[in-house]
């Protein structure tokens, strides 16, 4: 098998990107960017020696003090299937990794799965971001101006297929509004009425790969690229599926890939292969649709790798929103 020579998205010259002029007429000059570092989680930190490195201070920070909505439809279990089931990976992850599910309780990461699509307006489906572009953005609002939302602090929104979306048009601009106006020193957080306390972190997200159609305009490889690109230059969040997706576990890049680590250049399926040479308990953990609920695998998958390298990803980024600063290790 050949290793190709492709650049990863996550590594692609900025230069190619949107920088923080272009999008001057959604930017809040009152909101600045404090976050330093890197903030992209993709294929290099989505790996278990990255999330055991991580200070457990910032582990127990995030999980004490994180209150998640995630809104998604069946890729987006990837992420919450792999949350789920990492906490019965190994001896102490019930406590490090305790989550819940739309069931809060202290000393547990809060985590509200499916929870934002109920608040679509009426007329407009928000079942993820690729039914409706736009719909996201006045669901979201909706969400977090209700004061049984008031502990929200954390906002993630999944696509379906990503391919023939405008992103830069509605999903960029249409997150931009929203961190304007609930991020940090955002126009609707504050004490006055009508404003929420809590200021609110939101990740953007790239789309999965997609088995032989990756490449050429609005499919996920120039998609992810724009994404990327996007928060680096803001320094926002990003939970980077494409790269996931494309780069097997000794990080070559498979650009035919599909979202199940599927590539005829590789010559079968590198996750799957890589899962074969490994012990469940040791190299990777079942995934599970609910915490201690059923072993499962993410949704389109035949392997449990691709979901637990999400939840690598999604713990990576929720340590950095707690105050990790990316590089500080155990």
């Amino acid at each position: 098998m050949i290793k190709e020579l492709f650049f990863p998205a996550a590594l692609v010259s900025c230069c190619f990107f949107l920088s923080c002029e272009d999008n001057k007429e959604t930017d809040n000059p009152d909101i600045p960017s404090t976050i330093t570092g890197e903030t992209i989680a993709s294929y290099n930190v989505a790996k278990e020696d990255i999330l055991r490195s991580i200070p457990e201070e910032f582990i127990q920070a995030a999980r004490n003090n994180l209150h998640i909505a995630y809104q998604h439809t069946s890729h987006g279990t990837h992420v919450s299937y792999g949350l789920f089931g990492l906490q019965d990976y190994k001896a102490g992850d019930d406590i490090l990794f305790g989550v819940t599910n739309n069931n809060p309780a202290s000393g547990k990461l809060d985590f509200r799965d499916y929870a934002l699509a109920d608040y679509a307006d009426a007329g407009d489906d928000a079942a993820d971001l690729s039914v409706d572009e736009t719909a996201f953005i006045q669901a979201t609002r909706n969400y977090l101006d209700d004061p049984e939302n008031a502990e929200i602090n954390v906002i993630m929104w999944s696509w379906c297929s990503i391919t023939g979306h405008n992103v830069t048009g509605n999903y960029l601009p249409g997150m931009q509004t929203l961190i304007n106006e609930y991020g940090a020193g955002g126009s609707k957080v504050g004490a006055s009425a009508g404003k929420r306390d809590n200021p609110v972190t939101f990740i953007f997200m790239t789309g999965h790969a997609e088995a032989g159609n990756n490449i050429g305009d609005e499919r996920p490889m120039s998609q992810a690229d724009t994404i990327i690109g996007y928060c680096n230059a803001k320094k926002y969040f990003c939970l980077d599926y494409f790269g996931i997706d494309t780069h097997d576990m000794n990080d070559n890049y498979w650009t035919d890939a599909g979202d199940n680590g599927d590539s005829d250049n590789y010559g079968g399926n590198f996750y799957t292969y890589w899962q074969n040479s490994q012990a469940e308990g040791e190299g990777y953990y079942y995934n599970k649709d609910a915490p201690g609920g059923t072993i499962t695998y993410g949704a389109h998958n035949t392997q449990h790798i691709t979901a637990n390298r999400k939840a690598y990803a999604m713990w990576w980024i929720l340590a950095r929103i707690a105050g990790w600063d990316g590089e500080t290790t155990n």
